[in-house]
């Protein structure tokens, strides 16, 4: 018997003693009246949760958007407002026509990662620096093998450093070790207080180990070197207008695709590319305990995954960092960028949670400060 055919037999039972009442008074009349009620209630909730209506709004079958929330340092901002509509559209395909919008920060690198860990709610960061990731994971926000779950140890976006010198290079400068000659004066921002700074500091490590350095050796190199900084500026920003608005220094130490940038938008500039150099690695990694807090972990992931496909990694190759993987064999790339012979990882001088220690308080570089 079905549940409906169960409900009415049982009000019918109810009604039965009923059935040789007149209805005399109103209660009567009343009484009867609710128990009718009950029995068109019952059926038809009985119906409804044995049934399904073949009306029901095409919208109520549409899944809700996602919303993310994209967190990264400025400098690969161009690369990403190309690669996000691709993400979109690539998502809404495989996911029933669900769309992703995205909210994006820029700024600088560890600005971002305070700010992150300060409560901007973001989803995904794109960082200048290791370090800063883990300074996230140091404070709960980023799982431990953030750099385990995607490929390249989580960094996606490789570019080495390069010097750019005044026009025509007058002072002929091609490697680290010219920055440490006495005729040679040089602008770069100060690592205590630049992330990206951090980076410089190691092409200069890097090249002296590669030499065939000891640890003591390559200190008083970079200390030898450090000595001729013309300007020590507070960020990358300040130390590119003390060299090119302010003309101070014969070189400026920078990114290698910041470089390649400002010639795409016209800048006129003559750099060098040190056969011996630092492979600059910037990290991403989704926000754990913000994702899992919205319920935007799959989305988050896929992006971060997306940012390694080869589709992606064209558009970081556009705007300057030299492609991962394959991509990077292709001539349109070893056209565009020149080979490294020797590139140093930061792995090799223990990797970010070693490397930190050089510019805390007392560290290494506080020391070879004090020489200059």
């Amino acid at each position: 018997m079905k549940a409906w055919q169960r409900t009415l037999q049982t009000v019918q039972e109810m009604v039965n003693p009923f059935n040789k009442i007149k209805f005399a008074s109103l209660r009567g009349f009343i009484s009867l009246f609710l128990m009718g009620a009950v029995l068109s209630v019952a059926i038809a909730a009985c119906s409804s949760g044995n049934t399904t209506s073949n009306n029901a709004s095409p919208a109520s079958n549409q899944q809700q958007d996602i919303q993310l929330t994209l967190v990264g340092y400025a400098v690969p901002k161009a690369a990403h407002d190309a690669i996000i509509p691709k993400f979109v559209e690539q998502w809404k395909k495989d996911h029933n026509g669900q769309n992703v919008t995205f909210n994006q920060s820029y700024g600088g690198s560890g600005s971002q990662t305070r700010a992150v860990i300060d409560g901007l709610e973001a989803d995904v960061v794109h960082l200048a620096i290791g370090a800063d990731v883990l300074k996230l994971v140091s404070a709960g926000f980023v799982n431990s093998n953030w750099n385990q779950r995607v490929p390249n140890n989580g960094n996606v976006g490789e570019t080495v450093a390069a010097i750019i010198t005044r026009p025509g290079n007058p002072k002929g400068i091609k490697s680290f070790t010219d920055l440490a000659r006495d005729d040679v004066k040089w602008v770069t921002a100060d690592p205590k207080t630049s992330g990206g700074a951090r980076w410089n500091y190691f092409a200069l490590w890097n090249s002296a180990i590669k030499a065939g350095n000891d640890e003591a050796k390559a200190k008083d190199f970079v200390a030898k070197a450090y000595k001729n900084v013309a300007v020590l500026a507070k960020d990358a920003r300040e130390s590119t207008d003390a060299f090119a608005k302010q003309g101070q220094g014969d070189a400026l130490v920078n990114y290698e695709n910041e470089v390649i940038l400002a010639t795409q938008k016209g800048e006129s500039l003559d750099y060098v590319v040190p056969d011996v150099n630092i492979s600059i690695d910037t990290p991403t990694t989704v926000i754990d305990k913000n994702v899992d807090k919205h319920g935007t972990r799959e989305a988050a992931e896929a992006f971060v995954k997306f940012l390694f496909t080869p589709e992606a990694q064209q558009e970081f190759a556009k705007v300057g960092f030299r492609p991962l993987g394959d991509l990077s064999k292709q001539k349109e790339f070893t056209d565009k960028f020149p080979p490294v012979k020797q590139l140093g990882k930061i792995g090799e001088y223990g990797g970010w949670e070693q490397a930190q220690q050089v510019f805390e308080d007392g560290g290494t570089f506080d020391s070879i400060r004090a020489q200059s």
